[in-house]
């Protein structure tokens, strides 16, 4: 069984005419978000193997700040497709993953990051899947249990097992 995680990247810098979005920093809350979501992949041994990862600077930052939470070292792909990419380029992305590799993390953006949650999480409990609706903020993880290969992921054939966001974890 396959474990894929997404996570939305950690609170940025409010935008500042000086840098394009692109290039946006995380703000001290999401460094707070960014550390606690850390804690709470090494409590819930929770290890990806494979961490793709959007090249926005915001996103680079939340990925460092996740690396100690990780018992062993993932392969990590940081790429520009991922930046704020469209639920059908992440999925499409997803299917291009070796089926030798068990668990993923992707880190990207809203509102790309949220549709491809709910689109696979169609036949989720309404107790995980109506919160995921409602808002995915930053920070925000959305774990899934998938039983297929990677190739053959698409919409509902995922298995939402957790969405966590930094205030369940008790982060302002």
């Amino acid at each position: 069984m396959r474990t894929l995680y997404l996570l939305r990247h950690a609170k940025s810098a409010s935008r500042e005419e000086a840098l394009e979005d692109h290039e946006r920093p995380l703000s001290p809350r999401g460094r707070r978000a960014a550390r606690a979501m850390a804690l709470h992949f090494r409590e819930l041994a929770a290890d990806p193997a494979l961490v793709l990862c959007s090249s926005a600077v915001r996103t680079r930052e939340t990925l460092d700040l996740l690396l100690p939470g990780f018992a062993t070292t993932p392969i990590i792909a940081t790429e520009r497709g991922l930046y704020l990419a469209g639920a059908e380029s992440m999925l499409a992305r997803l299917r291009r993953v070796e089926d030798r590799i068990e668990r993923v993390l992707l880190l990207g953006h809203n509102p790309g990051l949220q549709m491809l949650a709910l689109e696979l999480a169609k036949e989720a409990p309404s107790d995980l899947r109506e919160p995921l609706a409602h808002k995915f903020p930053t920070a925000a993880l959305a774990t899934y249990r998938i039983e297929s290969g990677w190739s053959e992921l698409a919409p509902g054939t995922a298995h939402l097992v957790a969405y966590d966001t930094p205030a369940g974890l008790g982060v302002d």
